[in-house]
């Protein structure tokens, strides 16, 4: 089997339910060196949480209590990671869980974890040294005796994830499985809607590109020209073309075709970008209505209109 995602037997609720017991969804991110524990955060941190490495154990609650600020509601929760370079590091996660628990937070703990033959192999391709290595402790060793140190943090943990024959895609689709989703109904892709005009360059950062240059064009009418596709009368002239609005609900039904199958491969963002000849009218009406439609089946989506200003 590929990949080895296995909830700790002695997991709690919380495990079966991502969810937190409070509006402030917290995981904590640990394990191994070397399994995968940075790249994690960064899954995090694409799907929309504020994110911490390296955070001191003692520093956990003040982290926590900030993500109740106003100005903090945009994130869909916090990650936190720790290792053992802390002194005491298991002692100090076990209270900063008390303290949580004391605050009715119970925050996810996910443990990753690989084999020392692939542990090995990473250190020897990135060079870095282990956190434990010292004068008398080889990288074996300091594997081992780190294993043995993290043991009863695994057993407490409520998701285990052995990396060891993983891409960072793989890793990228457990996470998002487990945590795409856990505050609200946003999915985890995220959409990026691009309008612009041909005449001045195709986005470099687009994934999909669709030419609207067959469609009317309201600059040859004198009354729409110096509106552009964000005002209602152009976007009426557009959309009273049968085939504007064909090609709407086909790019739309193609989106929710895609889109999910993106997910699942563990693709956190795609730009679609739509291109008229100025990038005023038409791009723009169909980007407009692109978005609504991506909103309205709660995809996280955002729009620019690159051109509008210069069409």
């Amino acid at each position: 089997m590929k990949d080895v995602v296995q909830k700790s037997p002695t997991g709690s609720k919380a495990a079966e339910d991502p969810a937190c017991t409070t509006d402030v969804c917290v995981c904590i991110v640990t394990g191994l060196s070397g399994a995968g524990k940075s790249t994690a955060l960064k899954v995090f941190e694409d799907m929309g949480h504020f994110v911490v490495d390296g955070l001191p154990v003692s520093l956990a609650m003040e982290m926590v209590s900030m993500m109740t600020r106003p100005s903090m509601s945009h994130f869909k929760g916090i990650a936190l990671g720790m290792d053992l370079r802390q002194s005491n590091f298991v002692d100090e996660i076990n209270d900063c869980l008390s303290q949580l628990a004391g605050e009715n937070i119970r925050p996810m703990l996910l443990f990753l974890e690989a084999n020392s033959q692939e542990l090995i192999r990473r250190y020897a391709a990135t060079r870095r040294p282990h956190p434990l290595e010292r004068e008398g402790m080889g990288l074996e060793a300091a594997l081992l005796a780190e294993r043995s140190s993290l043991r009863p943090l695994r057993e407490m943990a409520d998701l285990v994830i052995d990396t060891t024959r993983f891409s960072i895609h793989d890793l990228r689709r457990a996470i998002q499985k487990r945590w795409g989703c856990a505050k609200g109904k946003l999915r985890a892709i995220r959409v990026n809607v691009i309008s612009f005009g041909f005449k001045y360059g195709v986005p470099r950062e687009a994934d999909l590109v669709f030419d609207l240059r067959f469609l009317a064009n309201p600059y040859f009418v004198e009354a729409l020209r110096p509106l552009s596709g964000k005002d209602k009368a152009v976007a009426d002239y557009v959309f009273t073309s049968p085939h504007a609005r064909e090609f709407r609900d086909k790019l739309v039904d193609l989106l929710f075709f895609m889109l999910p199958l993106m997910e699942t491969e563990g693709r956190y963002r795609i730009t679609v970008a739509l291109g008229c000849t100025g990038g005023r009218h038409r791009s723009v009406a169909m980007a407009e209505e692109i978005l609504q439609a991506l909103r309205q089946a709660d995809y996280p989506a955002f729009l620019e209109h690159r051109h509008l200003e210069l069409g």
